[in-house]
């Protein structure tokens, strides 16, 4: 009996995931709860575990994307059953068949029954409610084995490939570029009428030798020629990135298919497209200096597919610029008082708290003050309705090699200076080793991102739906200042609000600003409640 393993949900606002590495490969004996592979969300990294002791059979390969509820592999806790098959038909064949074919070894088949399997198309997910089929990778009448491939289906969503059910004679029912809903029939395996077909192979018994047929080890040879250089749906991509065409990739594959290592062991060819606008303009034009220019030094590219949190975050950045009245304000601080306190206390505070005092502990709190007195700017809109949060969880945007994350610091506002930076420190590790989960990046009212630990001297931050407001802190930079009629040299640093003007109206958004400035310029303001 096979288990069919599908993508477990992994949260309310995921539907789909991009498989990850394999941790085994196919047809590996795996046992109870083993890792398999990574998946990998717009939002974490999970990994999926196996749900029983057997045989692997991946259906899924890496770089595919699936949605929640898809099968990505099978296990066959059965034992051997599935490789044995195919070995005793032979042995049984002679005895079972009939006695003038008797030297033929096509006519194994004919000693199963007179079965006809259905092969409809599998769910493959719970939104997924037709497929389009891409290409056969059998022909009408070929002889088929147990989980061999034969046609790949495509969704709005990801590409999966139909294994055989059955061994036996293939029939197609529908092909290639028809869409079927789910539960239609695409094909028919036929069990026991492939023993028909090879008894009708002994009328030219005698044309056989000089030409044999392509038997079922031509079939997994690749003799005939029925796959040969087709690409699996991974492969396909590899080789679309690489810019190398499927006739240019020799398939170590069944019947001659390439596989997703014959894809990454194909070398790219970026000779193509160096010598033909090499060639052609030569022979164009007679000025032979002409195509000098072009082989003066190799122009390459490189394809690579978004991942699952990109894509996620340009289609919510887009979003959020199309749906919300964004506006932005700004304003300058000097940052003297803040680092002034800093240089005082800091060796003191790490000695007995045992973390750096930061920058980002400072406007946490300046920005928990703020948002009591500007109720408005840590609301969200929710259909024709204003909700207002008595509480501030602020998120943090951490930036990471998948991705900006955006951890939430829960009740800030009644956190410490120490507590905010041990919180900082936890999400940020956290967030760099893929294992934030989707609560602790979920329900923030107020977000603070810092470009200036990368330099940026100002800019224009986008809100974190659906939140709505932000705030960006920048460089620090010293700056000439008037203060007290007097031209002095102080570290400014610019920040920027950017709000949603459908609830913020443009006082409340400036004052906002005005009342953090206040705070960080007079840090006192913070132990006075003022």
């Amino acid at each position: 009996m096979a288990v069919d393993m599908k993508i477990p949900p992994v949260g309310e606002s995921i539907t789909e995931v991009t498989v990850g590495t394999w941790y085994k490969k196919e047809g590996d004996q795996v046992k109870m709860d083993e890792v398999l592979c990574g998946l990998d969300s717009d939002k974490a990294t999970f990994e999926l575990t196996a749900e029983a002791d057997g045989i692997l059979h991946i259906l899924a390969q890496e770089g595919d994307v699936l949605p929640i509820g898809a099968s990505i592999c099978t296990i066959d806790n059965s034992g051997s059953a599935p490789t044995a098959a195919p070995t005793p038909a032979p042995a049984k064949a002679p005895a079972a068949a009939e006695p003038a074919p008797a030297p033929q070894p096509e006519a194994a088949p004919a000693a199963e029954g007179g079965k006809v399997i259905e092969m409809k198309v599998p769910a493959v997910g719970e939104s997924v409610t037709e497929v389009t089929i891409a290409s056969w990778s059998k022909k009408d009448g070929d002889q088929v084995a147990l989980d061999e491939v034969l046609c790949e289906l495509e969704s709005d969503k990801a590409t999966f490939e139909l294994p055989a059910e059955a061994a036996g004679t293939l029939r197609i029912v529908a092909q290639a570029g028809e869409t079927l809903p789910i539960g239609a029939l695409i094909a028919k395996i036929e069990t026991g009428s492939a023993s028909a077909q090879p008894a009708s192979s002994p009328q030219p018994a005698p044309a056989q030798p000089a030409a044999p047929a392509p038997s079922a080890e031509a079939l997994g040879n690749g003799q005939n020629g029925y796959a040969a250089h087709y690409p699996s749906p991974a492969a396909a991509k590899i080789l679309d990135e690489k810019g190398v065409t499927a006739q240019q990739v020799q398939g170590t594959g069944v019947g001659g298919r390439i596989t997703k290592e014959d894809a990454l062991n194909a070398s790219p060819a970026p000779a193509q497209p160096a010598a033909a606008p090499q060639a052609k303009p030569a022979e164009s034009k007679p000025a032979p200096t002409a195509p000098a220019p072009v082989a003066a030094g190799e122009r390459g590219q490189r394809r690579e597919k978004m991942t699952s949190l990109r894509r996620t975050i340009a289609r919510r950045l887009v979003a959020v610029k199309n749906e919300t009245a964004m506006l932005t304000t700004f304003n300058e601080v000097d940052m003297k008082p803040v680092m002034d306190l800093r240089a005082k206390y800091k060796d003191k505070f790490k000695e007995k708290h045992g973390v750096g005092l930061g920058f980002m502990s400072f406007f946490t709190k300046a920005v928990s003050v703020a948002l009591k007195d500007f109720p408005a700017v840590n609301a969200q809109i929710d259909g024709d309705s204003i909700v207002y949060n008595d509480f501030c969880d602020v998120s943090i945007a951490v930036s990471t090699e998948r991705g900006l994350v955006v951890p939430v610091i829960r009740n800030a506002d009644q956190m410490s200076f120490a507590q905010i930076e041990k919180e900082i420190i936890r999400l940020a590790g956290l967030a760099r080793d893929n294992k934030l989960t989707i609560d602790q990046m979920t329900g923030g009212t107020f977000t603070i991102t810092n470009g200036g630990i990368f330099g940026s001297m100002l800019s224009t931050p986008i809100i974190n739906a659906p939140q709505s407001a932000i705030l960006g802190m920048h460089n620090i930079v010293e700056r000439p200042v008037v203060v007290n009629g007097e031209i002095v040299v102080r570290p400014i640093m610019y920040v920027a609000l950017s709000y949603d003007h459908r609830i913020i109206d443009g006082k409340e958004s400036v004052s906002f600003l005005v009342r953090v400035k206040q705070i960080l310029e007079d840090p006192a303001r913070l132990l006075l409640e003022m």
